[in-house]
């Protein structure tokens, strides 16, 4: 079994409904007009372009597909772009943001529940996912990609985590794409080098602000999962500090959901030390496939043109020996498996994936690979016993009877 702790699951009920674009990615539904539509659209031809195979070949993370690839749960990101991008008032986060992913649940538990009663679940306890797992139904866990989301103030940010853990969610992601006075975040947009984005999208020189830590305060008392991939090292260093002072017996885990080692110069990934502290706390690294990422200071795959010169078998291997060097480089700081996992990031927009791992009916192949490999035992911690322990012994989730 597999379990994915970040897939874009949200992205493929966008199309399903006709107001589901707005549903899932805008919170300002009582101000649609003509520019919303217009965004609306560029995100459904993004998804053609960035995040789907080809123009017409549709989704890569979903319930059929993640059943053929053996996923046995998926951590379904919930994330509202256009909240995210919404800085013309600044970088404070609106009011209003928490309400879009109220409505984005709202939406996939409901088209889970209609258009897949029999295949899947979404899950909002921790004790439900064992019984889930034995149905053979795909469970669907939400989390949320964003600390912008969680509102202006302390205690607006406050009252936002303790709705989301009510409703089930697992973890979140403090760090984005952009400043929003929550997080600085590590450059990830594939276009463009780190210094090009210092340049272009300017941070202050801080981590965590006060909303990024109520947010980790919030989170610790909920017992909600704390996810450092998207920070700087500034906010990394500053989120560890701060649970050192609130956990000094370090029973609190961490997650880097979708990231893996720092072999090149991308602050992105992630460098020893932060490797050792996630490790210490007993926390999991998903290993991200995407290729801008996974492969930094690698060398070169094959590039799209050049691709038919190999068979799909050969393209998938290498992929293989790519993650795998980011599992060796873990387990020798950290001297055991007992921390790497999978974080796909499958349809957050990072096309080109790795080749031969292009979407969740692939997930089986790792899975065997992996298991060949490590052996069985050390190959099912990474592919799901690493991520189902925290799952399991830390998140409690939604309140008994919700």
């Amino acid at each position: 079994m597999i379990i994915d702790l970040h897939a874009h699951y949200p992205m493929h009920v966008i199309g399903r409904k006709r107001l589901s674009v707005w549903r899932l990615l805008m919170s300002h539904r009582d101000r649609l007009h003509w520019r919303d539509r217009v965004f609306a659209t560029l995100i459904g031809l993004a998804s053609r372009v960035k995040n789907y195979r080809s123009f017409f070949s549709g989704p890569r993370v979903r319930i059929a597909y993640m059943r053929e690839g053996g996923v046995g749960v998926a951590l379904s990101v919930l994330y509202s772009f256009f909240d995210e991008v919404d800085v013309l008032g600044g970088a404070k986060p609106g009011a209003a943001y928490i309400e879009a992913l109220e409505r984005q649940l709202a939406t996939v538990e409901e088209h889970v529940t209609q258009a897949h009663p029999g295949d899947a679940l979404v899950v909002t306890r921790s004790d439900r996912l064992s019984s889930t797992i034995k149905s053979g139904k795909v469970g669907l866990v939400h989390c949320v990609e964003g600390g912008f989301h969680l509102g202006p103030t302390p205690d607006a940010v406050s009252a936002a985590v303790g709705l989301l853990a009510d409703r089930g969610v697992a973890y979140i992601t403090l760090a984005h794409l952009i400043w929003r006075d929550v997080a600085t975040d590590a450059p990830a947009l594939p276009f463009m080098t780190d210094d090009e984005y210092r340049h272009l999208l300017p941070q202050p020189d801080e981590g965590l602000s006060a909303l990024g830590r109520a947010a980790v305060r919030a989170m610790v008392d909920r017992r909600v999962l704390i996810d450092v991939s998207h920070m700087s090292g500034h906010s990394i260093e500053d989120t560890f500090a701060l649970l050192d002072d609130l956990d000094p017996e370090g029973t609190v885990p961490v997650l880097a959901t979708h990231a893996g080692y720092r072999f090149g110069r991308q602050e992105y990934m992630l460098d020893t030390a932060t490797v050792e502290r996630i490790g210490k706390r007993g926390g999991v690294i998903g290993l991200i496939f995407a290729r801008h990422q996974i492969e930094d200071e690698f060398p070169a795959q094959p590039s799209a043109r050049r691709r038919p010169r190999l068979t799909r078998k050969s393209r998938f291997e290498a992929s293989v020996e790519t993650l795998c060097k980011h599992v060796d480089r873990i387990h020798a700081i950290l001297g055991s498996h007992d921390h790497t996992g999978i974080g796909s990031d499958l349809d957050g927009f990072i096309k080109p994936t790795l080749p031969g791992l292009e979407d969740m009916r692939d997930m089986s192949r790792l899975e065997r690979a992996l298991k060949s490999r490590y052996g069985l035992e050390d190959g099912e911690r990474i592919c799901s016993g690493n991520a189902l322990r925290l799952l399991s012994g830390y998140w409690r989730g939604a309140p008994e009877g919700a």
